[in-house]
């Protein structure tokens, strides 16, 4: 996995004077920005209610989602680690601190009890807000509850889970037909930074199986930590599996601003700016209007959405009315933005910046050459290439592995040009006058 690159945009020859240079656009086919609608935790009305919208408008999507919850799955929760008994013995003796709390943060969920879990999520975030000592408290609290006998049994389950999704992979498969991507949330929606080593390897590693099982390797690329989390230790782990996280990500030439934040994306400076925005029931639409304005006035930002329940099913849920009055917004601005996949756009991003073009004019024919390293099982996003003309060619015939196509010359304050797609690493590109 490739995560930190070598900037190499492109490079080109001259003949006679002659300036004949290729360079990849920052968007496809030269569009202002990018847009990737995404949802968290998988509830049903997500692919009951917001499909069909998005199927209505030709427009796609990124599902995070909660493996273990799925009709059909092999891995579930599961503690890994010592029995639970001996844990909660031991913790009418010994405090919780730095030295246990990640053990017995782990098995919260897994005591056979309802209500449990919940301490394992308000203890993960205090210690995601940088109070550790709160967090200690908060589990100490949780076992002596447990110890007291104040949780009531769980009716035929070993284990707590946030949501069911009422969802099978067969369904899953069908919406990946369909150009949807689905990419993990984990295995059972935990505070990964919360876990201890075996049961965050647990979390992320089976989640990936499961989706490489199910869906392919395509769909092993995305992930999201569970609660936008940027907990370094979650964040390191995570990276190590994961190509790609909508948590953040390394790479030196994007900034990110997660939806927790108010920094304006027009103040940073990078290539790009990853700037997500989350839209909850007291959102007003001209608000979640003015993200996709925003992404529109500016050259370099990849607006990610974010939602999360759908009518009335799931955190925050959004009116499906609401969201086809935004999707049909956004789908207006079509012509000026990218609309895809969080992983389609990382993808390209990577491929732009990671990528070494050459061209050499010869006689009546361009040759452009466009290569990287990157794993081409992976990344495999066509790019658009925009490449300088003489001005008699009007109509260019672009040829790549036999692939043909004619494309019009078009013109900028530099001169001549054509915008066309070539992937990477995929043989030489021929460029001459139709």
């Amino acid at each position: 996995m490739i995560f930190i690159c070598t900037v190499v945009i492109s490079s080109c020859t001259s003949q006679q004077g002659n300036k004949e240079l290729t360079e990849i656009t920052r968007w496809p086919d030269g569009k202002t920005g990018a847009v990737s609608l995404t949802y968290d935790d998988g509830t049903v009305n997500q692919f009951r209610k917001a499909i069909p919208i998005m199927n209505d408008l030709h427009l796609t999507a990124t599902f995070f989602i909660n493996t273990g919850a799925i009709t059909g799955s092999k891995y579930r929760g599961t503690f890994i680690g010592r029995p639970v008994k001996e844990i909660i013995k031991e913790t009418a003796t010994i405090p919780t601190d730095s030295s246990n709390y990640f053990e017995r943060s782990s098995a919260a969920a897994y005591l056979g009890l309802k209500g449990t879990l919940q301490y394992h999520m308000d203890a993960g975030a205090m210690l995601d807000a940088g109070h550790p000592e709160r967090a200690y408290k908060k589990i100490d609290e949780l076992y002596a509850k447990v110890r007291h006998g104040d949780f009531p049994r769980l009716a035929g389950k070993s284990y707590e889970i946030l949501d069911t999704v009422d969802v099978s992979w067969d369904d899953l498969r069908k919406y990946a037909s369909e150009g949807y991507e689905f990419a993990s949330h984990m295995v059972t929606h935990p505070r990964l930074g919360s876990l201890d080593e075996p049961n965050i390897k647990y979390e992320l590693e089976k989640s990936r199986e499961e989706l490489l099982t199910q869906l392919g390797k395509r769909h092993t690329f995305s992930a999201e930590i569970p609660f936008g989390t940027e907990n370094k230790m979650a964040m390191e782990y995570a990276h190590k599996v994961y190509p790609a996280l909508r948590n953040g990500m390394p790479d030196p030439y994007l900034t990110e601003i997660n939806r927790g934040r108010r920094k304006q994306p027009g103040t940073a400076k990078t290539e790009y700016v990853q700037w997500q925005r989350g839209a909850v029931r007291r959102t007003p639409l001209p608000m979640m209007e003015s993200w996709i304005d925003t992404t529109l006035n500016h050259k370099n930002i990849w607006l990610v959405l974010v939602f999360h329940g759908v009518d009335g099913i799931g955190w925050e849920a959004l009116p499906s009315e609401l969201l086809r009055k935004y999707f049909t917004y956004l789908k207006s601005k079509e012509d000026d933005l990218w609309i895809a996949t969080f992983g389609d756009v990382a993808r390209y991003i990577r491929e732009r910046m990671n990528s070494t073009v050459n061209t050499e004019k010869k006689g009546g024919k361009i040759t452009v050459n466009i290569t990287n390293t990157l794993d081409t099982t992976m990344y495999d996003i066509p790019v658009t290439l925009k490449t300088y003309v003489p001005s008699k060619w009007k109509d260019v015939q672009v040829v790549q592995d036999n692939r043909e196509t004619t494309v019009s010359q078009q013109r900028d304050s530099t001169g001549y040009y054509v915008l066309y797609h070539a992937i990477p690493n995929f043989g030489s590109i021929f460029l001459s006058k139709r």
